[in-house]
């Protein structure tokens, strides 16, 4: 029970993000439209003083466990929404930059996004299935409104729709799974769970069912092969802020979505859910990189891309061993950050008409901007897995993991993947090196997207030589 609110510091970080997206909801009403960059001003200023409150409760000796058991504040959970405040930030960075040269600056993606992030924020905090569950729909909520959030493009309204019908038939078997769990163990606390479950017989037809339902509601927030269908369709659809922020920032949301569930709510079906996990592994492997070589749309093939990244990130799931998990986490932290770099650059390079949406867009990138050339290589080679970048270690880091849990084939299946994946990366590298361009125009980028980009994506090649700090981390959360 709340006796005072000094036990409610451990919600600090929320409460004070809910309050700045009401109060910029607010403020939205009374500014001009020619000063909606405000707007932009304060969702980042809010993010970033949310990050500050966070710092300053993980440093603090607090209590962990609140509201009868319903939020945990823990490394993992910390950890997480670090990341996902930095990655925000990076986005508007990108996101306001682009809005603007495409004439459509509109208040509602901070707005929206600022929800969505509150959303995710309480389901990587969530110890009790409740409350996953209104973290989750509040975050699939205003995603699927981003997504439309461009009405005057068929594309995104199509997009939304598919979105939302897949979303919620989603969460609906999310819900039936949680709803057969409380059948089974008369609870919602995912420690009372998982203590239940200990005693219970896991093979029970009735069990293994309700984490069938479970495992679909996470394969689908991820993006995971079979249930894959709404991720091309979105990144192509959406407009590229919106792709941007859809790409990354719940991605970290999901792998702490998956951790509550999985190990750590359902840790005794272990061996049930590992192998269902490397079915989804193996199919998201195959069908995402074979996909992405038949793709010309850059943003498309980034999908396609997102989904083969998906059957690393399960790997470390598969392992069930605690490096597994760390290295899941550190793969998803590294996917995130050189994501968002891949669709700033993307972003910063558009030029009114001129979207870079196609990889025939980039040809002769290198004689015209040649910086951004070179960031874009670091970019793609990170995302390939070409050493000395991070994503090299990330993608090495999953498969020993892989290894380590007795899966060697999922680990050498994930091996050939990435040398099929290398193909159509080379493909973007090949149009800005080697291929003549297609137009001589100046490419503008403002200053100061051009200096956080630069820093986001050489961020990448410093992390290849120390990341070991940052890895550590990751593990620490497990001890």
């Amino acid at each position: 029970m709340i006796t005072q609110f000094s036990d409610l510091k451990p919600l600090l970080p929320e409460l004070f993000l809910l309050g700045s997206a009401m109060l910029i909801l607010l403020v939205d009403m009374f500014v001009a439209e020619r000063r909606r960059g405000l707007i932009y001003f304060l969702s980042t200023l809010a993010v970033t003083l949310t990050a500050v409150v966070t710092w300053r409760a993980w440093v603090e000796p607090l209590p962990g466990v609140i509201l009868n058991g319903m939020y945990v504040r823990d490394a993992l959970g910390d950890v997480l929404k670090l990341f996902m405040y930095l990655t925000t930030v990076l986005v508007y960075i990108y996101a306001a930059h682009g809005l603007r040269a495409s004439n459509k600056f509109r208040s509602e993606f901070f707005t929206l996004s600022l929800l969505a992030l509150l959303g995710m924020m309480v389901m990587v905090s969530s110890s009790h299935l409740v409350t996953l569950y209104l973290g989750l729909e509040l975050m699939a909520l205003a995603s699927y409104a981003l997504v439309a959030l461009d009405r005057d493009n068929p594309e995104a309204t199509e997009s939304a729709m598919k979105y939302f019908v897949l979303g919620a038939m989603a969460s609906g078997l999310l819900l039936y799974g949680i709803s057969l769990l409380y059948g089974l163990t008369g609870s919602l606390d995912l420690t009372v769970i998982s203590a239940k479950l200990a005693t219970m017989d896991t093979s029970a037809p009735i069990l293994a069912l309700a984490l069938i339902f479970i495992v679909i509601g996470i394969a689908f927030k991820f993006g995971a092969v079979p249930f894959h269908m709404w991720v091309p369709d979105v990144y192509q659809g959406s407009h590229t802020p919106v792709t941007l922020f859809i790409a990354t920032v719940p991605k970290l949301a999901a792998i702490g979505m998956a951790f509550r569930l999985l190990p750590m709510g359902l840790g005794p079906l272990q061996e049930h859910w590992q192998d269902m996990l490397a079915v989804l592994a193996a199919a998201s492997l195959v069908l995402g990189n074979l996909a992405a070589i038949a793709q010309r749309n850059l943003k498309r093939m980034l999908a396609y891309s997102t989904i083969s990244h998906v059957g690393f990130i399960f790997m470390g799931l598969v392992s069930g061993l605690v490096t597994g998990y760390g290295a899941a986490m550190f793969y998803v932290i590294v996917y995130a950050l050189t994501t968002t770099a891949a669709f700033g650059i993307i972003l910063a390079l558009a030029q009114g008409d001129q979207r870079f949406e196609e990889i025939r867009d980039f040809r002769g990138l290198n004689q015209r901007k040649p910086w951004f050339a070179f960031l874009m290589l670091l970019v793609i080679a990170s995302l390939a897995g070409f050493p000395p970048l991070v994503g090299f270690f990330a993608k090495l880091l999953v498969l020993k993991a892989a290894m380590d849990g007795g899966y060697l084939w999922l680990a050498i299946l994930g091996g050939v993947s990435a040398v099929v994946g290398a193909f159509y990366y080379l493909r973007v590298l090949k149009a800005m090196y080697f291929d003549e361009p297609e137009s001589e125009a100046e490419l503008k980028v403002l200053p100061e997207v051009g200096v956080v980009l630069s820093v986001n994506a050489l961020a990448l090649l410093g992390l290849g030589f120390a990341f070991n700090p940052l890895l550590e981390r990751c593990l620490a959360v497990w001890q």
